[in-house]
């Protein structure tokens, strides 16, 4: 086997300002907070509304100036601190607090910078819904509730008291003004492996906004597209015959109740390996490969993220994340026509689930785990969280075959460096990447599919969309997700600019009589925010770039293109109560100065509230953008109108959106031109010869890969379940059919 390329010289740890919290120094902020905060101090998982616990700990980033001044500057490391989120609800006032507690790993002090941040103390009622919380309302609705129409339940759905059949599932927003905590929950058939297809008709409105859960109340039952007050009336009026009920089934067949497939397996899929060693490294929460240096991570409510982004040594972006997943649902449930899902709140890093070798990532990648703190006392682990691979494309980068004047061939493969995570958040999954390719281009993608949200059909449903089963409707709505872009392009100081074409009428100039219809580029400095903030469905330049002061060897400036990819269009009217919540989905792109006190353009508070606690629409304030260090927010986004064809479960295929980053004259040529995967050959050369065209040597020089044992888990976030898988003899030959050793 050939030996591994030699990697640019790396710090001994990297990645150490961008590494989210380890194990150790999750425990260790644990513990002095525990020391801190005094004996009242209850675990949040199993904390109620009136106890004070502590909500999550992550990772604090360290101020930008800082971070750059040691990067750049050999300046001291920034301090590592950790940012904790607490509950207060054992006092007078409760209220939610956020405490940066450092130095990490051994912490000794704590800020507190709730004020700091949001100019007051946070509202109770905006806090993030503990596991505990959910349980209490369950044991309500089941201990209490649904035994008072036991009668009509069974006749309709297989119910009894002592069984499992039905399960809820939460919505949001929790209520109709500010200060509510009420939610709707929908009652699924939980017989079949596919909750999210089989609706029952029910659906309870549940006041949970009092301290004690003894006060919780049912403010409204729908079944089935009637309203009633309380369950005991939906009793007495199906005792008194004036219910029309529609028979659920409790079974079935296909792929609504089982994602097996009723065919047995067939031949292994195609799979990818490093005929030569992998081309990249991983050490710690850094990536490094001979065009790409950049550290990653999870924020445990944000998701995915890469910091320190370099290509060929030269830094294009200090920090590119996810911000928040939106989904705005359509119906005539009550449930279906109110629900925004706000992933943020839920923890898209949270719900970061195990990957699968050679499903959700190419079997070969590296798999990384995630340490994370959010509803617990003690830290956990998501076994495989992440996965770094490089991936042939199997499409040419670029190309060109000449039969004109020459004869030649010349030609790269489009081979990408990604960095993945995939996040189940109820009944959707969505699969994020950030993808790094040989050009100097960046992309960052998310895929959707799971299983689709469904409501029970009735009356005037098929206006909402598409009936998927005997009494079920695959709901309409939108995916909308928010991402931050801290370019970086050839220093700090950038400039906004949009291009677009133009025709202009002109005279032939060899004929003047006649005239024509003459292509030319426009070109705009764009100078204050709200001239660069795009509205979606609104007028927007078809080339964006950032820029700096400084040309390349054509005199141009050095740019980089923000390029969105994918919009679910209008979301809400700008003056619906809700819209100020996400107010980011109105813009497709917006660039504004980059300040410390604008980290994120939601909030997990967002989620509980109809006063936005971040409103995004706020960061647009009429300041210039001018040779500012700056940050694109873009936004990407599909509309989902679900059909048959998502049962069992929506495909990834034309359902993944996201932007690139594109070089826009930031280098003199294309960087790939020198790239070591070129091939070249003219007519008279032996196109088979190994100086000529590498890959045609691999038969000398490759061998089968090394299998590692397959394992997967499935953790619940709290540990690992391991399946070994026997790896029977796999005949991968390459030309020998050589094992490596």
């Amino acid at each position: 086997m050939a030996a591994p390329p030699a990697w640019p010289c790396m710090h001994p740890d990297p990645g150490w300002l961008f590494a989210d919290l380890s194990l150790e120094e999750l425990a260790a902020v644990m513990g002095f907070l525990t020391l801190r905060l005094g004996p009242g101090l209850v675990d949040a998982a199993r904390a109620r509304p009136s106890d004070t616990c502590v909500y999550s700990v992550e990772l604090q980033l360290p101020p930008k100036a800082a971070a750059l001044a040691h990067l750049d500057g050999g300046g001291p490391r920034p301090t590592r601190e950790a940012l904790a989120i607490v509950f207060f609800g054992a006092q007078a006032q409760p209220n939610v607090s956020e405490l940066v507690v450092g130095p990490l790993p051994r912490p000794s002090y704590l800020r507190d910078v709730t004020v700091e941040r949001y100019g007051g103390p946070l509202p109770y009622h905006r806090r993030p819904v503990l596991a505990r919380e959910y349980q209490d309302i369950d044991h309500m609705i089941f201990d209490q509730e649904l035994p008072q129409a036991a009668g009509l339940l069974h006749h309709c759905c297989f119910y009894t008291p002592q069984g499992g059949r039905l399960v809820t599932v939460t919505t949001v927003p929790r209520g109709l003004q500010s200060g509510d905590r009420a939610t709707f929950g929908l009652y699924y058939n939980v017989s079949g492996a596919g909750v999210f297809l089989h609706p029952v008709g029910l659906e309870l409105l549940v006041d949970h906004g009092a301290l004690d859960p003894a006060r919780w109340t049912v403010q409204k039952v729908f079944f089935q597209g009637r309203y009633y007050d309380s369950l005991a009336q939906l009793e007495d009026q199906f005792e008194a015959g004036l219910v029309k009920v529609v028979l659920v089934p409790d079974n079935g067949t296909g792929g609504a109740w089982s994602l097996r497939s009723p065919e047995p397996p067939g031949p292994a899929p195609p799979l990818q390996f490093h005929p030569e060693g992998p081309r990249f490294s991983v050490q710690g929460s850094h990536v490094a490969s001979s065009l790409w240096t950049f550290s990653f991570g999870l924020g445990a409510f944000g998701g995915l993220r890469v910091f320190d982004v370099r290509f060929q040594g030269e830094r294009v972006a200090y920090e590119v994340s996810v911000q928040e997943a939106l989904a705005v649902y359509g119906g005539n449930s009550p449930a279906a026509m109110l629900t925004h899902y706000m992933d943020s709140s839920f923890g898209i890093g949270k719900y970061s689930t195990p990957l699968t070798r050679g499903v959700d990532c190419p079997y070969l990648a590296t798999y990384v785990d995630w340490h994370f703190l959010v509803q617990s006392r003690a830290p956990k682990t998501v076994r495989d969280a992440l996965c770094v691979f490089e991936q042939n494309q199997g499409l040419p980068l670029r190309r060109h075959h000449s039969e004109l004047y020459s004869y030649y061939f010349g030609g790269v493969v489009e081979t990408v460096l990604v960095v993945r995570s995939v996040a189940t958040l109820l009944n959707y999954d969505y699969v994020w990447d950030m993808i790094f390719h040989p050009n100097g281009a960046i992309e960052a993608k998310v895929h959707a599919t799971g299983y689709i949200s469904s409501s029970f059909l009735f009356g005037a449903a098929q206006r909402y969309r598409n009936r998927v089963g005997e009494h079920t409707l695959g709901t309409v709505h939108t995916h909308s997700v928010h991402f931050k872009v801290d370019l970086d392009v050839a220093g700090l100081e950038n400039w906004v600019w949009a291009e677009d074409l133009a025709f202009v009428p002109a005279a032939v100039p060899w004929s003047p009589e006649q005239q024509v219809q003459r292509l030319q580029v426009t070109r705009k400095l764009l100078e204050t925010e709200e001239q660069a903030a795009f509205p979606v469905g609104g007028a927007a330049p078809r080339y964006l770039y950032l820029a700096s002061n400084r040309s390349n060897k054509w005199g141009h400036l050095r740019g980089y293109r923000v390029q969105p990819l994918g919009s679910a269009g209008q979301l809400l009217p700008w003056n619906s109560p809700m819209a100020g919540a996400f107010s980011w989905a109105q813009y497709q792109v917006a660039v504004t100065p980059r300040k410390e006190e604008e980290p994120s353009s939601s909030s997990i508070y967002n989620f509980n509230d109809r006063m936005p606690t971040v409103d995004f629409s706020n960061f647009i304030d009429s300041q210039t953008i001018s040779g500012q260090d700056l940050v694109a927010w873009v936004t990407a986004g599909f509309l989902h109108i679900p059909h048959t064809e998502d049962v069992p479960n929506t495909v990834t295929v034309g359902n993944g959106v996201g932007f690139f980053l594109r070089p826009y004259t930031f280098f003199d040529e294309d960087p790939s031109f020198r790239s070591a995967d070129s091939v070249y050959f003219r007519e008279d050369q032996d196109a088979g010869a190994c100086e000529l065209n590498a890959p045609t040597c691999l038969p000398q020089a490759a061998c089968a890969p090394h299998l590692p044992a397959f394992s997967r888990g499935f953790s619940h976030n709290q540990g690992r379940l391991r399946t070994q898988v026997l790896l029977l003899s796999l005949d991968l030959d390459v030309a020998t059919g050589a094992a490596c050793p």
